[in-house]
């Protein structure tokens, strides 16, 4: 493992170095970063050793960063916001704080990336992406004598009663983005009746859209809704998690990248922007255990990265869904129709 990290940072060394610009040394790029601590950490470090570029990097959830960005419109401190659930950045283009910038590695990318561009009208771009589906705990699952969750109706069985855990819409993307997937997938009616039901077998909704697959790595619940590549970090620690993905379909999530309108160092801001999307910068996820599918289709795939192919994705409109208002209608929903009932 520690010779594929010094790999991984060699081939992202050569990268920066091709966007290090003469005289850069001064210069830095104020990046709010909402993907895990390591991941951004090993950014910042090797393109300052590489380019003599600052990176200011503040560690922020993507709600936390959005409404940052709502604070500062009217003087904004951040350039770059890298990472986090593309919802809040379709959003933050939807109220026009993130600039219009048409890549020219657009074409590079997979369409689902380019798509998230144009959707935002060229003020977001997809950097990752990962899938929705269930972790369920192997040991715990065989000592109570539960099934292997394998499909979204499977979650409505008696059994399951207090052994599932899933997010809080209000606060997690992973959580919005059940919803939103099962609206898609059932119709919005039908689809408010199947989450009266889940909410009935639900024993905890957590915070952090992270929390459940954590959850059941420890043994304290069954089963849980997440990305599933959550897990196998989990599974590299010695918990014994699984995931399986519902047979009538999926949604996922697109991780997304933006730079901000106003942004004060605006041409490092691109140069960091564009060295993000090289297939060596985007190798440092899986060098920080973070299992998502990178957006330029010339990245290596870490064999614990999902296997898209063998999944069933629905169409998923992320611009539909990813709008401020439609976010909030559903979210309201689930509050006054479900979150609201007695389990």
């Amino acid at each position: 493992m520690k010779n594929k990290l010094v790999q991984t940072l060699q081939m992202a060394t050569a990268a920066a170095l091709i966007g290090a610009s003469t005289g850069a040394s001064a210069q830095t790029v104020n990046v709010i970063c909402s993907v895990q601590a390591e991941w951004c950490n090993m950014i910042a470090t090797v393109y300052a050793r590489t380019t003599g570029v600052k990176l200011n990097m503040s560690l922020k959830g993507s709600g936390e960063a959005l409404a940052q960005l709502i604070a500062e419109k009217d003087n904004p401190k951040t350039d770059v916001w890298f990472g986090g659930t593309g919802d809040p950045h379709l959003q933050a283009a939807e109220m026009g704080l993130t600039l219009e910038y048409k890549s020219p590695t657009l074409p590079q990318l997979y369409p689902w990336a380019q798509q998230q561009a144009q959707q935002s009208g060229y003020r977001t771009i997809g950097i990752y992406s990962g899938p929705l589906g269930f972790g369920y705990n192997t040991e715990l699952i065989q000592k109570k004598k539960l099934p292997v969750p394998h499909s979204w109706a499977d979650l409505l069985k008696p059994e399951y009663k207090g052994d599932i855990q899933v997010a809080n819409p209000a606060s997690s993307g992973t959580a919005y983005t059940m919803i939103a997937t099962l609206v898609q997938l059932m119709g919005e009616d039908k689809a408010f009746e199947y989450l009266k039901g889940l909410h009935r077998n639900v024993g905890q909704y957590t915070r952090s859209g992270t929390g459940p697959i954590k959850a059941v790595a420890r043994g304290e619940t069954a089963v849980s809704i997440s990305f599933i590549h959550d897990a196998p970090q989990e599974r590299m620690q010695g918990f014994p998690v699984e995931t399986t993905t519902p047979s009538e379909g999926t949604g996922a999530e697109i991780g997304s990248m933006s730079i901000v309108k106003g942004a004060r160092n605006l041409e490092q801001a691109k140069k960091f922007y564009e060295w993000a999307l090289t297939p060596q910068a985007q190798t440092f996820g899986a060098a920080a255990k973070q299992y998502q599918l990178p957006s330029n289709k010339a990245t290596p795939v870490d064999p614990n990265v999902p296997d898209f192919k063998k999944i069933k994705m629905i169409n998923y409109d992320y611009a539909k869904y990813g709008a401020s208002a439609e976010r909030k209608r559903l979210i309201a929903r689930w509050e006054k129709d479900v979150n609201s009932l007695p389990r």
